[in-house]
């Protein structure tokens, strides 16, 4: 796929609406959402502190009239079903008469997982994905990390900036448990400090560096 300046500069603004949002929405990935018109952005949004309203259903009301064939750049893939039951993501684009949707990474996730770009390429919208990607998947790596094994991540900083919160138990306790433990209450990304508890995270292979 050959992306333009304007799809790279687009996607980054969305990228860096996330950024400020980590650490914020557990258990729900930050994602964020920027709604373009003529080459002019019309909306914008990030996924909300405690995980809702998401991204789009933010931005697709705030677009207004101008929605209806604007250009979509979302850092994650809209969901195609929610757990709550509501309108998805996916619902709300294709509602919307948006003409395409460019996505920096997929969604595994039981909610997605394929099922929102293929209701999006269904109704007939353009969807590209792939565009900054690498930076798309940092954005909701403790997400899935907790997704494909129940714990959060857990990663050494020094001021827990942009994290969930912090991990903090002794390096003799069983470590799988307590973060299992976290993992349920629907942490997804953690910090430590250097040390004995770091050490003993990475002896266990519990430590992501």
């Amino acid at each position: 796929m050959s992306w333009s300046d304007a799809d790279r500069g687009f996607m980054a603004q969305a990228i860096d609406l996330a950024t400020g949002r980590m650490g914020e929405t557990w258990p729900n990935p930050a994602v964020g959402c920027v709604i373009v018109k003529d080459g002019r952005v019309i909306a914008q949004a990030a996924t909300a502190p405690g995980g809702r309203p998401h991204a789009e259903e933010q931005a697709v009301p705030a677009a207004g009239p101008d929605v209806e064939r604007a250009t979509v750049y979302v850092t994650l893939e809209p969901c195609g079903a929610r757990s709550s039951g509501r309108k998805s993501c996916a619902h709300f684009l294709t509602e919307a008469r948006v003409a395409r949707v460019v996505i920096a990474c997929l969604d595994p996730s039981p909610f997605a997982a394929g099922r929102g770009t293929e209701r999006l390429r269904a109704e007939g919208l353009t969807v590209e994905t792939g565009l900054m990607c690498e930076e798309g998947a940092a954005l909701c790596e403790g997400f899935l990390h907790r997704l494909e094994t129940g714990r959060p991540l857990v990663r050494v900083s020094k001021d827990g900036a942009g994290f969930d919160g912090r991990f903090v138990a002794s390096p003799k306790a069983d470590l799988v448990t307590e973060l299992k433990r976290l993992g349920e209450a629907g942490y997804t990304r953690l910090w430590t400090s250097s040390g004995e508890l770091a050490d003993a995270l990475r002896d266990q292979g519990l430590l992501t560096e």
